[in-house]
């Protein structure tokens, strides 16, 4: 007979002891269960001691994560977060060298626990480890070259107890002191350091900078660029990893006017050849932290056009004039004339035939071109490096089609424009960046001026492509609309370089576009006949159904939502599911991501769909107003959807992906009779209607569907017509 549904049967343990097999009355108080225990050891003062999970991660049972307690789970007696709090406490500032040493490591390991940790800080213990740091360590420096590995690991559990105890959240970032930021980057500025310390400190600085403007501007006095490289010479991709993470979170709290000079220097030493060399090129595999920051840093770099990509050009500036100039100059090889010569007819006259040679909507004054926001200046300066550096390719393109008729000339100026506009799309230029991507381009990191090499590379494609069409100025989108598939298919393959980027696009000529999209158009046949489309709207209330109870379905099952912080690496978990009978949301905190379904009676909290008023997404959501970098993040808003249930209560969202965005937005919309209208809906429609008319309309006249399945024939009597190769 099974045991009842509250009561769970596990293992405790205690040291020096037989381990005892119990039952758990869920519904009992815990502390009454400690009492039990204890008194089946005769240990007295039972509120001294508490139960833990017997694992690698010894977690504190409490009120809160009883239910996570599972059949067959391992718990330890230890004693309570209170009184292990005190002791170490204490322990760690012993005089002793190795008592220190082994206390500080056990602080580590405890402080995981955010049980442990609310007790720790609670005895001011944030503030002791900060003062070890700033001044403790130092009458141990005497000791460190007789004792280096000793001084290391004492130093490194002191920072590792300090950041776990940080990542719970429970102290503000603003509380510290600018002795303890300078004792910090001093571990990061020295040139042999203890691994394991250099991690630390440089987790700790990104944190700082990126959770309060007050320490960006500490740290940023503290740390400069220059000390950073090395560590990004050596061969851990770890130290590497928080390198980057530090120089993405110095320049994305930078001000504005500083990101230019912080830019500068980067170049200046040379980050983008070591990174290449050193971490892209290297041969070690990049992991998706890595990944994701060399995203970041992708993004950071070409955020800095974002100013010029704004600007619009002043038609009356000479100095700004003088570039379309220059332009005119170099395509035609004219030198500017003196002001005496000719008429002023006749002047005018030659530019502006000169000017619509060069491709501007405005013959007249080209400049009026580039007051349209985005791309505004930074197309001019585009074309200018195009011209300057690129010099032969651009007199022939301009030439070229100068000398073609008027009705199939690629002008110059206007695809130049309207190039630049899309690059800034695809690459998303002034857009921050998502906190789950890891897209970023190998090629990118091969140029100083990539971006403007990425341009000159399509604005010759663009050229080939509109010759290949032989379009007029009429079919300039369709000749734009096939350039941007062109490079969005070559980036999908991820070139390691700018020049193995123009050698996938010489493969995907117009030609091959078009066989491409003749391929995928015969996959997704679209029937137009009027007794075609009176059978789809017939099936379709059907399909809808099925993708409601899909819907539905995928909410009894659950999903795992990550809890957003300011560090990345430690992610903290909850879990949403529905009731079978679709009556009760239940929902609760994690530990860790769990592996496969969460039962409902180990998640804490409900809420009855009945309660439901209204599913609220994007940035009309509570938790998506608050302000902050993460927070305004488009992709981040993109995910966010909220409930509200009750008085203004709201049970706030973010998805880990868009699939699940959809299904978890189309399911509560479902559950409360309104209409599901996400793009997943849309394409499963589509997918699911079209299968089901290809499949009612496949041509079965005067073939018999048998009932059952047809027998198996008898073997042969003999296998005399088996032919042996031999």
């Amino acid at each position: 007979m099974p045991p009842p549904a509250d009561t769970v049967k596990v293992a405790i343990e205690w040291p020096g002891a037989f381990p005892k097999l119990m039952e758990i009355d869920q519904k009992k108080p815990l502390s009454a269960i400690i009492k039990e225990v204890c008194e089946g050891w005769s240990l007295g003062n039972h509120e001294n001691f508490a139960l833990q999970i017997a694992d690698a991660t010894n977690f504190y049972i409490t009120e809160k994560n009883r239910n996570d307690i599972k059949n067959g789970s391992i718990l330890r007696l230890t004693t309570s977060p209170y009184q292990t709090a005190i002791q170490l406490h204490e322990r760690i500032q012993s005089s002793s060298m190795d008592a220190k040493l082994e206390s500080l490591k056990d602080l580590a390991n405890a402080s995981r626990d955010i049980t442990f940790a609310q007790e720790f800080i609670n005895l001011d213990g944030i503030s002791l480890l900060t003062l070890m740091v700033e001044s403790g360590t130092e009458r141990y420096q005497k000791l460190q070259k007789i004792m280096k590995p000793c001084f290391g690991d004492l130093l490194s559990f002191t920072l590792t107890a300090f950041v776990e105890l940080m990542d719970h959240g429970i102290v503000s970032w603003d509380t510290f002191s600018v002795a303890f930021i300078k004792k910090i980057a001093s571990y990061v500025n020295k040139s042999a350091m203890d691994t394991a310390v250099l991690q630390r400190s440089l987790a700790i600085l990104e944190s700082m900078v990126l959770n309060s403007q007050d320490l960006y501007h500490k740290v940023a006095q503290e740390i400069t660029i220059g000390q950073l490289i090395p560590h990004l010479q050596g061969t851990d991709q770890d130290i590497q990893t928080y390198t980057i993470a530090v120089i993405n979170a110095l320049f994305l709290k930078a001000p504005e006017e500083k990101r230019q000079e912080m830019a500068h220097i980067l170049a200046q030493k040379q980050l983008r050849s070591i990174i290449l060399s050193n971490v892209i090129r290297s041969s070690t595999p990049i992991n998706d932290e890595m990944a994701h920051q060399l995203y970041v840093l992708q993004v950071l770099t070409f955020n800095l056009l974002e100013d010029r990509m704004m600007t619009k050009m002043d038609p009356q500036d000479q100095a700004q004039r003088d570039i379309i100039f220059e332009l005119r100059r170099i395509a035609f090889d004219v030198e500017c004339e003196p002001n005496n010569s000719g008429s002023i007819e006749k002047r005018k006259s030659m530019y502006t035939r000169d000017y619509k040679k060069l491709g501007f909507i405005n013959h007249v004054n080209p400049a009026v071109d580039f007051t349209q926001i985005p791309p505004g200046m930074l197309a001019l300066d585009n074309m200018l490096y195009f011209a300057r550096h690129h010099q032969d390719a651009y007199i022939r393109i301009v030439l070229e089609n100068s000398s073609r008729e008027d009705k199939h000339e690629c002008p110059f100026g206007r695809s130049s424009i309207e190039l630049t506009k899309m690059l800034c799309e695809i690459l998303k230029v002034g857009e921050l960046p998502s906190e789950n991507c890891h897209d970023f381009h190998p090629m990118f990191f091969t140029h100083d001026r990539s971006f403007e090499e990425f341009f000159c590379i399509c604005i010759q494609l663009l050229n080939k492509t509109w010759k290949e069409m032989r379009a007029t100025s009429e079919d300039f989108n369709k000749v734009m609309q096939v350039v941007r598939e062109q490079i969005m298919r070559a980036l999908t393959l991820k070139p390691n370089s700018l020049d193995q980027f123009k050698s996938r696009l010489q493969n995907l000529s117009y030609t091959e576009i078009l066989k491409i999209r003749q391929s995928e158009r015969m996959n997704q046949e679209d029937f137009q006949s009027r007794p075609i489309l009176e059978l789809r709207e017939k099936i379709q209330p059907e399909i809808m159904e099925l993708i409601k109870q899909q819907r539905l379905n995928r909410l009894c099952d659950g999903t795992c939502f990550r809890k957003i912080s300011s560090r990345r690496r430690q992610d903290k978990f909850w879990y949403c599911r529905l009731s079978p009978n679709h009556k009760v949301l239940h929902y609760g905190d994690l530990e860790e991501s769990p592996q496969g379904e969460v039962p409902h009676d180990s998640l804490q909290d409900k809420l009855p769909v009945a309660d439901i008023k209204a599913v609220i997404t994007g940035k009309d959501c509570p938790h998506m107003k608050e302000k902050g970098a993460l927070k305004q993040n488009k992709e981040v808003l993109e995910l966010a959807f909220s409930v509200l249930y009750e008085s203004d209560e709201y049970l706030n969202f973010i998805a880990p992906d868009k699939h699940e965005y959809c299904v978890w937005t189309d399911g509560l919309n479902a559950l409360l009779g309104k209409e599901m209208t996400s793009n997943c809906t849309k394409s499963d429609m589509d997918t699911l209607l079209s299968m089901e008319m290809k499949l009612r309309l496949l041509d079965l006249e005067n073939i018999q569907i048998p009932e059952a399945p047809p027998p198996i024939p008898k073997e042969p009597s003999n296998y005399d017509f088996v032919y042996d190769c031999n």
